[in-house]
């Protein structure tokens, strides 16, 4: 199967390569200053202003109506370029909210989304729930107009730069325990709210823990019915499983690595890598995985314009687009030999040690946004039909 793109979306595509290059390529390198968080928030207040941060909502809710091949089209280009696409709030709190939330949360929170003022994170898993998200502890409990919350989430991603977070609690105890959560958008300055951030295997810490004491958050601040937020939470996962940028983001180290395998000097001495069959081979099935991942993707894209839910499809999009990364990932570090183990800084360090860092943080792709073995779950189970237990 191949898609093709008329002259208005290849068009279209010129103008995303043009803008990341003049807004995000060439301007994060003239503003290295800048911590990462801090440029890619100036970044997505240009997207905001160009109206491509949430091209694809509704017009009234600072959309631009945008087709969803328009969306896919924007998101392939900005993972080929390492760049953002707006964060949490634009493709999971926002679409969310356009499905389950109240008029008074639309109005409320899709303009900030749309216009880049706030930034969000996911208070999903926590230290004993994890792949079992609906046994999750974190207690809300009702206190007139408000709910106070006590517990622990982990793997809070960019916690310590967000605004809001999004949050699942349990609301009734005595509930089966996908029937008694709750789900809730909390400001991250509301006290009782504290972090712990958690270095990586590559010395960064972009995961966190968080901590609520007695945090208090108005009942308004609910995403759908109490003791009905897992099913409200399945739709933020979809839209999180879903999309075509972690296959892409396979393909900018793909061609770096290929580029290299095919230098003279890259295996020292004089040898091409390239001329090894094996590491031939596993060049050759990483571009085949890629362009099947991709054809994934686009088929995910394909449904929801056809407003389809994508639930099976999103599953097997997140898990290959995953696999595929750090299959690339290992492969990689194995080509360069004992220098890919090297850092980043590295004098030696082939590749400027790019793969000696992706391997080490592909390690969590297979396991946030559900692990592979969920995906597998939920492939045989609503997609093929086939039996629990």
């Amino acid at each position: 199967m191949e898609f093709g793109w008329n002259d208005e979306q290849r068009g279209f595509r010129e103008r995303v390569r043009s803008f990341i290059d003049e807004h995000w390529t060439s301007a994060a390198r003239r503003r290295s200053e800048l911590e990462p968080w801090q440029r890619a928030r100036e970044y997505q207040k240009r997207l905001a202003e160009a109206g491509w941060l949430t091209m694809a909502w509704p017009q009234e809710y600072g959309g631009a109506g945008a087709s969803y091949f328009e969306q896919l089209i924007f998101a392939e280009e900005s993972s080929y370029a390492s760049a953002p696409t707006g964060g949490q709030g634009a493709d999971r709190v926002g679409p969310t909210l356009i499905i389950h939330g109240t008029e008074e949360q639309r109005r409320e929170h899709l303009p900030k989304i749309a216009r880049a003022e706030v930034d969000w994170c996911q208070g999903y898993s926590e230290p004993g729930s994890g792949s079992d998200l609906a046994s999750l502890q974190t207690r809300a409990v009702r206190d007139g107009d408000d709910f106070v919350i006590n517990g622990q989430k982990i793997w809070t991603s960019g916690a310590q730069h967000a605004d809001w977070i999004h949050v699942l609690t349990r609301t009734d105890p005595a509930a089966p325990k996908h029937r008694g959560i709750s789900y809730f958008m909390v400001p991250m300055s509301t006290p009782g709210i504290s972090l712990r951030p958690i270095v990586q295997l590559h010395g960064a810490a972009g995961f966190n823990e968080t901590f609520f004491e007695d945090v208090r958050v108005p009942a308004r601040n609910m995403i759908g019915e109490e003791n009905r937020g897992w099913y409200v939470s399945t739709t933020t996962l979809d839209f999180e499983r879903s999309g075509i940028h972690r296959i892409a983001a396979a393909l900018r180290p793909f061609r770096r690595l290929l580029a290299h395998a095919q230098r003279p000097d890259g295996a020292g001495e004089g040898r091409r890598i390239a001329d090894d069959p094996t590491h031939r081979r596993a060049l050759a099935d990483t571009a085949t995985e890629i362009e099947v991942g991709r054809l994934l993707g686009y088929r995910v894209t394909w449904m929801q314009a056809r407003r389809l839910v994508p639930n099976m499809e999103s599953s097997m999009s997140k898990m290959f687009g995953s696999e595929t990364q750090q299959r690339l990932a290992r492969r990689g570090v194995n080509m360069l030999g004992l220098y890919g183990n090297l850092r980043p800084g590295e004098e030696r360090a082939p590749l400027g040690g790019e793969f000696c860092n992706y391997y080490m943080s592909s390690v969590s792709l297979t396991i946030a946004a559900g692990t592979s073995e969920i995906q597998r779950n939920i492939i045989a189970s609503r997609g093929l039909g086939l039996p629990r237990g």
